[in-house]
């Protein structure tokens, strides 16, 4: 598919737009009073492949999970600032990799000025959040509600603020909990600035239906070639955010330096613990960086001919499987091996 071009920004030790990845990102919630809690789930989320990092700057004191978690993760940084323009003063003093904040949101122009000049001088670009529940009186008393027009509007408002003190390293984002909004949202501002996005819909839910409605929104729009990095916001542990917004962009190509999943959805003639054993596999292939299919298939009449795209695969019998290689059968096996050695093929790929 083809990428929308947008501007490229330096962000941290990788980029943003242009050319670059897109980027999976998630968010830490630990407590922001509790660093060592903060410091082990961002190396969790490292550990996961995260490729961007956020964590909320509320207050003054919380500046000081910027060090230790920079010390801890080798993954790029951004401070989540509401309001307050101190904060994102200290944050770029401190190192942070990127900054979240509204810059109509923090006071007079020159409030507006001073995070502008500082983020320009150290190379920290910011990201310009917009949603449902945050839009100017007046944009939603023009539009009536939260609208794709009054979301976008006040989108490229707060970017004029800071393009007025010749800053442009923005990237914009415009979440709606409505999926046809969210999607409306990015497809407009797509067509009205040449700024990165960062997709995701806001307040997605718990996994089950947050997982369903990030599908939706993120893979729409992904599909038409908008978007430059993503969340997968989710009710739950921030890693199984990264899990989803990495398997999106495997199911859409856009990821290809690990393995892809197939598998039935099994029927009558399923004889062995398929689901189990889809599982399983799943689990075994997460830390696998091999650009592989491999194909999880419940029946040896179908399996090997069904999925003969996959690489590598496993299809079941009664009590024994066969494994297979580009559609051709390698041996059979008893089921209680099946996995161990499927994995053993997958090894010598």
């Amino acid at each position: 598919m083809e990428r929308r071009i947008t501007k490229k920004i330096k962000l941290g030790n990788t980029c943003i737009g242009g050319d670059s990845d897109i980027l999976v990102q998630s968010m830490l919630n630990i407590p922001s009073t509790d660093i060592e809690g903060s410091v082990r789930q961002a190396r969790e989320l490292a550990s996961a492949g995260c490729q961007v990092i956020r964590f909320a700057i509320p207050d003054e004191k919380a500046l000081d999970l910027i060090e230790p978690i920079k010390n801890a993760v080798d993954v790029p940084l951004v401070a989540d600032i509401h309001f307050d323009y101190r904060l994102a003063l200290g944050a770029a003093e401190r190192g942070i990799d990127k900054i979240r904040i509204n810059p109509g949101n923090i006071g007079s122009e020159d409030r507006v000025k001073a995070v502008a000049d500082i983020c320009k001088s150290k190379g920290i670009p910011i990201r310009i959040g917009v949603n449902s529940g945050s839009l100017e009186k007046e944009i939603l008393v023009k539009y009536g509600s939260p609208t794709p027009e009054a979301l976008v509007e006040s989108a490229l408002y707060h970017a004029s603020l800071l393009e007025k003190f010749d800053f442009d390293d923005i990237i914009i984002s415009i979440k709606s909990s409505n999926v046809e909004t969210m999607i409306n949202s990015y497809e407009l501002a797509a067509k009205s600035c040449n700024y990165p996005l960062h997709l995701g819909v806001t307040e997605a839910g718990t996994e089950r239906m947050g997982i369903i409605k990030s599908s939706i929104g993120i893979g729409s729009l992904l599909a038409k070639g908008i978007g430059d990095t993503i969340r997968v916001s989710l009710t739950d542990e921030p890693v199984k955010e990264v899990f989803a917004g990495f398997d999106i962009l495997k199911a859409l190509g856009l990821k290809n330096d690990s393995p892809y999943l197939i598998s039935c959805p099994t029927c009558g003639r399923t004889r062995i613990d398929l689901v189990g054993l889809a599982r399983q596999v799943e689990e075994r292939l997460r830390d696998c960086k091999k650009p592989i299919k491999v194909a999880v298939m419940g029946c040896v009449v179908n399996g090997p001919g069904e999925a003969k795209e996959a690489d590598i695969g496993i299809a079941g019998g009664d009590g024994n499987g066969l494994i297979f290689k580009k559609g051709e059968i390698l041996r059979k096996v008893d089921e209680k091996d099946l996995l161990d050695e499927l994995m053993k093929e997958i090894e010598k790929l």
